[in-house]
């Protein structure tokens, strides 16, 4: 991998095969997208959407994201609602393509050249930053509060556009730092304030203020949530783009790494709580033991995208790596990731759920 492997824009990268698609006109599904979130490698689920939008049989009606998920989600949306499919797929090329030219500029990429390597831990200055986040909070070390997101996303997006928009609905999560709640911000709520809060780590920027409440990343809470796809939406197919592996190879043994673990098992337990919530639900109205009406809900189909093999040998670090190679490399994988759902899981949407959250559960 190298960081000259650049992509050209939303199409294909060179030297990659083409996997073919529909033209969308015939055999179209409506589906409801969970988006989930992990930092740069992000770049995953820019792969799949991208993939996906290359088929053209699939039609979005909600989309919940957090963190990068967020981020990638009102692209997405802003895309489709300003352009369609190709709009939408040039919209996330830019996103990352910025974070890419971003990184380029910025001190972790200093005395170490761009090898697209998955991960940083022989870079000095992530070591060095690494230690000073464990002395000094952001209040300390970044009193002008400077928050290198909002940059990136300005000019992205005209949010009057999303705020208005009833045909792709866009939900973002960020974590109400002292109440301790998940918040949902939607329609009107929709800001570049409110992707900048859904992406806060607490560690690296200060908490983002809006209406006098204080947000960090809604990971904590919600990575993603699914309810308002649910409560809010009509269609029963909901399609989650997992990003953050459920299972590791090895226990973590560095301080960092036994961190992000604990992180990783606390941002994946609560949307698989939901899921299996959904489950168990569905599984009562199958079985007559209640009704829908009873419920509250109407029985939900899951489905879910992911590369565990893929992600789960990427180190800590790399979540902050946005070198441009690495990034392109994530969305490689997000776009094989998605060729293997379409060929084997395509048929089951609108008909049955293909994956079982409650299997993760002993």
């Amino acid at each position: 991998m190298s960081s000259r492997t650049v992509g050209r824009g939303p199409a294909k990268a060179p030297g990659r095969r083409d996997a073919g698609g529909a033209d969308g006109a015939a055999g179209t599904k409506r589906v409801n997208l969970a988006l989930q979130g992990g930092g740069a490698h992000g770049a995953f689920t820019w792969g799949v959407l991208d993939r996906l939008l290359e088929d053209g049989r699939i039609d979005v009606e909600g989309i919940s994201g957090t963190s990068a998920g967020a981020v990638n989600g009102a692209m997405l949306a802003y895309g489709l609602l300003t352009g369609g499919r190709e709009e939408a797929r040039g919209q996330l090329y830019r996103l990352w393509r910025r974070l890419g030219k971003s990184h380029a500029a910025g001190p972790l990429n200093w005395g170490w050249p761009g090898s697209g390597a998955a991960h940083m831990d022989g870079n000095p200055v992530y070591a060095g930053f690494d230690l000073m986040i464990r002395m000094m909070s952001p209040y300390q070390f970044n009193p002008l509060n400077l928050n290198p997101m909002r940059e990136i996303l300005r000019g992205l997006i005209d949010f009057d556009v999303l705020r208005r928009a009833t045909d792709v609905r866009l939900y973002v999560s960020a974590t109400n730092v002292k109440r301790g709640q998940l918040k949902v911000f939607k329609g009107a709520e929709l800001s570049v304030d409110c992707l900048v809060a859904s992406a806060c780590l607490p560690f690296l920027v200060q908490a983002v203020e809006i209406d006098g409440e204080h947000y960090w990343d809604g990971g904590y809470m919600g990575n993603p949530t699914v309810y308002p796809l649910i409560h809010e939406c009509a269609t029963p197919d909901i399609l989650v783009v997992q990003v953050t592996p459920l299972t590791r190879p090895t226990v973590p043994t560095s301080p960092t790494a036994i961190v992000d673990r604990m992180n990783e098992i606390s941002f994946n337990s609560t949307y698989l709580r939901e899921l299996r919530a959904l489950e168990l639900i569905n599984r009562l109205i199958d079985e007559g033991r209640i009704t829908a009406e009873e419920a509250g809900v109407r029985p939900i189909r899951l489905h879910r995208i992911e590369d565990e093999a893929g992600m789960r040998d990427l180190g800590v670090s790399s979540k902050l790596n946005a070198d441009w190679g690495f990034i392109c490399h994530l969305r490689d994988l997000g776009r094989d990731a998605a060729d293997r759902w379409l060929a084997e899981t395509w048929d089951k949407v609108g008909r049955e759920s293909s994956f079982e959250a409650g299997r993760f559960f002993v």
